[in-house]
Parts: structure tokens; sequence; C-alpha cells
């Protein structure tokens, strides 16, 4: 009877095994083609960034994008983005390495891997059209964060597109529908018409280079874990040119941007930028 059970045991264990991995080889997949899309979406043929493209905008705007852009650099939306870095999670420190293709503002998916020894964690985060996913296993497969295919999670992922659109200047034109307003001398908000999240607002040194961004995100990140509007954002520690694009190479993100509760839980590298 022992033996019996034992066998009974084994074989559910090597199921859920296998249906774990199946799981996480569907996700991976889907993450996968998902990324393809957008890169073959890319415009062959894009226009050229003149300087006169951002005549008429505010000052503090035409200098973000005067830094961010040089003159005669194709105006891709979409980039392929190395990074590295540390992901704080329950206190601990989790290296981290990741991949995001990026179609600003609208789409994205970042495949990621952090975490060392027993806890090693792997997935991908990601918007597209109606659909947009969290999915997260241990060693990829036994699942500790699956979210999405609802509304709360889209509309959190969105404003996540909107401020990831610093990785792709060119989203930020006027010739693609980016609207600018100056919020001071040095600070300035943007929103897109379409785009249903909150504006996101850039404080910019004198040079026009990306010292801090901000925006109210749809977030269950409090204690109630209950989805509301709270302040996302952080620090802009490095920036750097990849090809005729300057953008954010060392950041510091996180919710609650500007209070007390503020936590950076995000602290990246840009190691490779590619439109």
């Amino acid at each position: 009877m022992l033996k019996l059970a034992l066998v009974v045991l084994l074989a559910c264990l090597l199921l859920a095994a296998a249906l774990l991995s199946a799981l996480a080889i569907r996700d991976g997949r889907a993450a996968d083609r998902l990324a393809q899309t957008l890169r073959e979406g890319r415009d062959p043929a894009p226009p050229l960034f003149d300087p006169a493209m951002v005549e008429g905008l505010p000052e503090v705007a035409q200098r973000y994008l005067l830094r961010a852009i040089a003159p005669g650099t194709p105006l891709s939306r979409t980039v392929d983005l190395s990074m590295e870095g540390v992901f704080l999670l329950n206190g601990s420190a989790l290296p981290m390495r990741a991949t995001q293709v990026l179609h600003a503002p609208e789409a994205f998916v970042w495949q990621s891997a952090f975490g060392s020894g027993a806890l090693r964690l792997r997935g991908s985060d990601a918007l597209a059209g109606a659909e947009s996913w969290t999915r997260f296993g241990l060693f990829g497969l036994l699942p500790v964060a699956r979210a999405g295919g609802n509304a709360d999670h889209r509309r959190s992922a969105a404003t996540r597109a909107l401020m990831e659109s610093v990785w792709a200047p060119a989203a930020l034109l006027p010739l693609f529908g980016a609207h600018w307003e100056a919020t001071g001398p040095d600070s300035a908000r943007v929103s897109i018409p379409g785009l249903a999240v909150a504006p996101m607002e850039l404080t910019l040194a004198p040079d026009g280079t990306i010292l801090s961004l901000t925006a109210p995100r749809w977030s269950d990140a409090n204690p109630d874990r209950s989805y509301r509007l709270q302040s996302f954002g952080g620090r802009i520690l490095e920036s750097r040119r990849f090809g005729g694009f300057t953008i954010p190479a060392r950041v510091e993100l996180g919710n609650h941007w500007g209070t007390p509760d503020f936590d950076g839980f995000f602290r990246a590298t840009i190691t490779a930028a590619r439109w």
C-alpha cells in the first residue's frame, strides 16, 4: 500500500512538473513572438530628424528634444534594449539582466532574469493592444507572479510604456502626436492624445538632459493592495548617446516617487540600444 502511495505521489509530482514546464515554455514563446512582432513592425524608412520639427514648442521641450535627437537621425520609435542592474524584492537586492523591445509609446515586452541560487526568477512583462501580462516563475517554472488580462493591469502597463518613451525619444515629437506643456523653467508635462493615461512630467538640466521623471500610475503597490492613481518615477543618474539618440542610461525608478514612501525597486543600466 505504501509503495502504491509513493508511486501515485511520484506520478503526481512528475505530472505537475510537466505542466509547469509546458506553461513556462508557452509563456516564453509568447514573449518571443511579441518581441519579433514589434521588431518586424518597425518603419523601414522613418523620417529623418530636422530641428525645425520642434519649432513652436515650449523652450524646455525644444531643449530636451534637441539634446535627445541628433540632426539627420532616422526617427524610429522601436528600440531593442539590453540592461543590467538590481531589482529590490522584499528587502533583497537581486541582480538583474534583461532585454526589452519597446515600440513607444504603445507596446513593449521586457524579458528578464533576476536573483541567484535558490531565488532565481525568470519571466516577462508585456503590453500590446488589449493584451498585457506579468509572468514570472522561480527558475522560470514555479509561478510566483502571474497577472494581466484585465483593465487594471493594462492601464498600469500603459503608463509604463509612456514613461519608457524616453528610451525612444522620437515618440515624443509632435510629428507622432506628442503634446508638450511647460510647467516651469526646467520642467514639462508630456501627453499623447489618444493614450488613455495621465501625462508624465520631466525635469531637465540646463543642457536638456533628463534629471527625473514622474507620472500618476494606476497601481496596487500600496498597503491596501487596491488599485488607485499614485506617483511613480525616479532619478536619471546618467545619460548616454546610442547612435543618434541620447537616452537615460542609468536609472532608479519606483513607486511613490516624491513621497517619504518612495521605493526605488528598479535600478538599471542600459548596456545597449539598437533602433
